[in-house]
């Protein structure tokens, strides 16, 4: 095995880092998860996850994990209302029948990003992810690189994967091409127990989503097992720097006042989302990486996840990175190379070539979803998926 004897460092313990981690120790291979965050529950774990058949829950299923994950995912969550600016539903799956068969193609089963990342850090070995590690920088050792952290501590590894993300500090060790602005700015948020703090919109999610649309904006809301909403809101923005610049995320009364300027035309349905300081809220302009990146591959580093390739949120983000660890662990244990190099020049020209059309369908399906007429092209997207 072109593994055998060599230790494996793995930058990031999202979905993809952990997958990767999980399929790797099946086979006895040395491998170690550095996290920046201090342990599990320091941070909050965003929003509902939707996985897919050939991406997310086959890797679920080469892991060895389908039994648990069928244990924590929310059928009924998957259910999608569409609405307008004023809150008025005109398309509503609440009464359809919650996803229980997980073997239909077609199904996209939800998850709460928690519930996923608790499982798969469940499946690994005491000791395997290395927590409150905040990588700095990489230092060449012999065939391998030491691996440094803000701590002042170091760790070999012979071959090292970057899955820490849409900022990650160790993609300019394979290349230096940068993200591009998408025009799309998210400011995203999570208001608790929202039955309580936000009970009209609560309602309205029904246990599942909400997508409201209207004249070049939207607002997506999700309701997550523990009870909270998970929200937040696409606007086009001339640059990237435009809202971050204006309006401080942590002061929720900037954040209203930048929302109902923004969506003036929207109804006060909508204002629910900021009447209660039980929340939090997060500016995130987009961006993604250009269908055309290449890169000469080496011996000993790869990436996989958002920290190779990034797209404007489709639903696919997750998938992406899960089908990565489950195709960089197919070309290393799997299938039949001579070198490790040669592993990883196969598995990135079919990770370049799949996700490079991922992120065009990406593109588009934003464009569509902020056009002018976008409440009427949701509605006959979901048409298109219901034929």
């Amino acid at each position: 095995m072109l593994l055998k004897d060599k230790k494996v460092a793995i930058v990031g313990g999202g979905p993809g880092g952990l997958t990767l981690a999980r399929l790797l120790q099946l086979q006895g291979v040395d491998v170690k998860v550095y996290e920046r965050d201090a342990d599990r529950y320091v941070r909050q774990q965003g929003a509902t996850l939707d996985l897919h058949y050939d991406s997310g829950l086959k890797a679920l299923r080469e892991s060895g994990l389908i039994e648990e994950f069928k244990k924590n995912y929310r059928p009924g969550a998957e259910r999608v209302t569409i609405t307008d600016n004023n809150a008025v539903v005109h398309y509503t799956e609440r009464d359809n029948e919650p996803v229980k068969d997980l073997d239909n193609e077609h199904v996209r089963p939800e998850i709460d990003r928690g519930p996923l990342r608790d499982l798969l850090i469940a499946s690994l070995q005491e000791g395997t992810i290395v927590w409150n590690s905040k990588f700095t920088g990489l230092k060449e050792e012999g065939t391998g690189w030491n691996l440094l952290f803000e701590d002042g501590t170091a760790a070999y590894a012979d071959l090292v994967i970057a899955a820490d993300g849409a900022n990650s500090k160790v993609r300019k060790y394979v290349i230096n091409i940068e993200r591009i602005y998408s025009g799309i700015t998210i400011v995203e948020g999570n208001i608790y127990n929202a039955a309580v703090n936000a009970p009209h919109l609560w309602e309205l999610t029904n246990g599942g989503k909400i997508f409201a649309h209207w004249k070049g904006k939207a607002i997506v809301l999700s309701a997550k097992g523990e009870g909270s909403l998970s929200f937040y809101t696409l606007t086009k923005e001339t640059d990237d720097r435009l809202i971050t610049q204006r309006v401080d995320a942590t002061n929720k009364e900037q954040v209203f006042a930048w929302f109902k300027q923004r969506f003036s035309d929207w109804s006060d349905n909508w204002h629910e989302i900021f009447l209660t300081d039980d929340s939090y809220f997060v500016i995130r302009p987009q961006y993604y990486f250009p269908t055309s990146q290449s890169w000469e591959t080496l011996p000993n580093i790869t990436m996989l996840g958002d920290a190779a390739h990034q797209t404007p949120p489709s639903g696919d983000g997750v998938n992406l990175a899960m089908q990565d660890a489950l195709k960089l662990y197919e070309a290393l244990c799997v299938e039949n190379f001579s070198t490790i190099q040669e592993a990883l020049v196969s598995f990135e020209k079919e990770m370049l070539s799949r996700t490079a059309i991922a992120t065009e369908e990406a593109l588009e399906l934003v464009d569509g979803m902020l056009s002018k007429n976008n409440l009427k092209f949701m509605l006959n997207f979901f048409k298109q998926l219901n034929e």
